[in-house]
């Protein structure tokens, strides 16, 4: 959006309530994508929250409707010509569907591959934003799968308020801890296959890189993987290191992240 543009839409949002101002933002952000010759992609929803869980207490106040154990929203979008659903079941599967606002028939050419056009465009458009908005209100990242690792992200939240950074696209199982204060990094979590971590075989394990201190001795502290060897270390968590103790290294991590 050029500069033009953003003064026009500050204008605008002069006289406008709050919900108005955001529906105003998208209609810009949307007309601006659109605009651009490069092609939106869709995205399944199957893909799209393929690493999220649903915060079900989050549904009802987002505005989805609950009938027999199915959740689901809807929202006008192409200026009115279409409705986009979204529906969640018991099991947290989500599923897209949109239909002709006019005849209830359903909408299926932004789900082609090689579609494309002005109004296709905005309909992918508006549908990721949608699906984005939903993530955003009533989805948490659901990455880690073993105690020990959530306990770790758990205590560094409750203890300074610290949460992960999901920073690569391409690792998107790997996730940062770092000060607050100092930005600097004090854990490194990550899902990674076992051979990786002194491992023989490809089966996947949940592991934490820390920073190094004078007490971490023996097998159970490896040579940091993919980080400087000399001043980090990889503890796999497959329960040989234990909760209480993987909170006291991760404190010891923290105090030497400084500037």
């Amino acid at each position: 959006m050029d500069a033009g543009q953003m003064k026009n839409l500050r204008e605008t949002f002069r006289d406008m309530t709050p919900d108005e101002m955001r529906e105003a933002s998208r209609e810009a952000e949307i007309d601006s994508i659109t605009k651009n010759d490069a092609p939106i992609e869709y995205v399944t929803p199957a893909e799209f929250f393929r690493r999220m869980r649903v915060k079900r207490t989050t549904l009802q106040k987002f505005g989805f409707k609950n009938k027999s154990g199915v959740w689901t929203y809807s929202a006008p979008i192409a200026n009115g010509a279409l409705v986009c659903t979204v529906a969640l079941d018991s099991r947290g599967s989500v599923k897209e569907t949109t239909t002709d606002a006019a005849t209830g028939d359903e909408y299926v050419q932004h789900r082609v591959a090689g579609a494309s056009g002005k109004f296709v465009g905005r309909v992918r458009c508006e549908i990721m934003a949608l699906m984005k908005r939903i993530a955003d209100s009533c989805f948490e990242r659901d990455v880690f799968k073993t105690d020990l690792a959530r306990g770790i992200i758990a205590f560094a939240g409750s203890e300074w308020g610290e949460e992960p950074e999901f920073l690569w696209k391409n690792f998107p199982d790997y996730a940062v801890l770092r000060r607050k204060d100092t930005n600097k990094w004090y854990a490194l979590v990550s899902r990674l296959t076992a051979d990786k971590v002194g491992g023989n075989r490809k089966d996947t394990v949940e592991a934490v890189n820390l920073r190094r201190t004078d007490s971490m001795d023996g097998p159970r502290f490896m040579p940091a993987y993919h980080m400087n060897k000399k001043t980090w270390t990889t503890i796999v968590l497959d329960g040989t290191v234990g909760a209480e103790e993987l909170q006291k290294l991760l404190t010891d991590s923290r105090k030497l992240a400084t500037k």
